[in-house]
């Protein structure tokens, strides 16, 4: 089967083999940052069809280095700044459960 997608008659959209218009998708895996494609919008679900194009042409390996870069650096900082979200609700739970502990024998 050529992997190519028509041009419906009814509608000026493209419809994938399975005949659903197609769903434009960013890539973000580190070969393909940020990278458009198209495919079947029920890709993966059994009755789906495997169709799939690249919008835009490869990435300059210049540019991949440099977005994956980035992507890293925000993911560090995502994670430090979970890690102290992840301190101060342990923190909040402490004193809520001190309080609890302290109305019970108070009252």
């Amino acid at each position: 089967m050529e992997n190519s997608s028509f041009i419906s008659q009814n509608r000026d959209e493209q419809v994938c083999f399975c005949g659903q218009i197609l769903a434009t998708r960013t890539s973000w895996t580190e070969n393909n940052p940020n990278r458009r494609f198209r495919g079947c919008r029920f890709y993966g679900r059994p009755d789906a069809c495997d169709y799939f194009s690249w919008v835009d042409p490869p990435p300059h390996p210049r540019y991949k280095n440099i977005i994956n870069g980035l992507l890293r650096k925000a993911n560090n900082n995502r994670n430090v700044e979970m890690r102290r979200l992840l301190k101060l609700h342990q923190i909040v739970i402490e004193v809520f459960m001190i309080g609890a502990i302290i109305v019970h024998y108070v009252f």
